[in-house]
């Protein structure tokens, strides 16, 4: 969440409650529902208060928790926005791919985690970067995704860079060559490391890493063989979810 002057912006969505309870337990999740909503109450916030949820890409894991099934416990049914009057932004040849997934993409790109933000005039489709708030702007960074944004945040003379999928782990903006099975265009991520790499250190910015197991925020710095992630927020050994 990013208190802007724009109001307030959402970065991604999450799984959201939607999976079945298998999945959830592939995916080590607990039963509870509304998650999302929940961390964001403890944070003094409701659904209503969000003025901008920014989806990175249109995957599952980003994108589900923009919706909800429109039932009293939860069961499967029709799909209703979770940030009702809130403007979510995506690219718009990152709604062409998860509207026509192929073979590979069909599994991640679920159009009830998109579609009814669509009918309800909630969706803003953009192309290319945009300034979203004075201090807050996107940057389109291929490689996970063909059209996959970043999230950058400027104020006061700091920087912070929100990597989302750019870079899953701390360690792969170390070893470049390091890339998940997920990235559509490997070799198109390995650039794009190296670009947001060579900018991120340039300006000391603060890395947030969405998915790494420990390593919450960092800094690029110099290391022996190069520059390394020096973390600044961990999670503990072993983090439980439901604290």
């Amino acid at each position: 969440m990013i208190e802007s002057s724009a109001g307030l912006i959402l970065v991604d969505a999450g799984n959201g409650d939607k999976l079945p309870a298998r999945v959830r337990r592939r995916l080590g999740m607990d039963d509870r529902n509304q998650r999302l909503v929940g961390e964001l109450a403890r944070a003094g916030y409701r659904p209503e208060d969000v003025d901008i949820v920014i989806l990175t890409h249109f995957h599952g894991d980003h994108v589900g928790g923009a919706t909800r099934w429109d039932t009293e416990d939860g069961s499967v049914g029709p799909c209703v926005p979770v940030f009702p009057r809130a403007r979510h932004l995506g690219q718009r040849l990152e709604l062409a791919d998860a509207s026509f997934p192929n073979e590979r993409t069909a599994a991640t790109y679920i159009a009830d985690n998109f579609k009814p933000l669509l009918e309800r005039g909630l969706l803003e489709i953009v192309n290319g970067p945009v300034q979203v708030a004075p201090e807050v702007r996107t940057d389109i960074t291929p490689g996970h995704t063909a059209h996959l944004q970043v999230v950058w945040v400027e104020d006061g003379g700091e920087r912070l860079l929100f990597l989302t999928d750019a870079a899953n782990w701390a360690v792969q903006m170390e070893r470049l060559a390091w890339v998940p099975a997920f990235d559509i265009e490997p070799l198109v991520s390995i650039e794009t490391k190296r670009r947001l790499r060579h900018e991120a250190s340039r300006s000391e910015a603060l890395l947030v890493f969405q998915h790494d197991a420990q390593v919450v925020t960092g800094r690029l710095a110099p290391g022996e063989r190069g520059l390394v992630v020096r973390p600044e927020l961990t999670k503990p050994a072993h983090f439980d979810p439901s604290t």
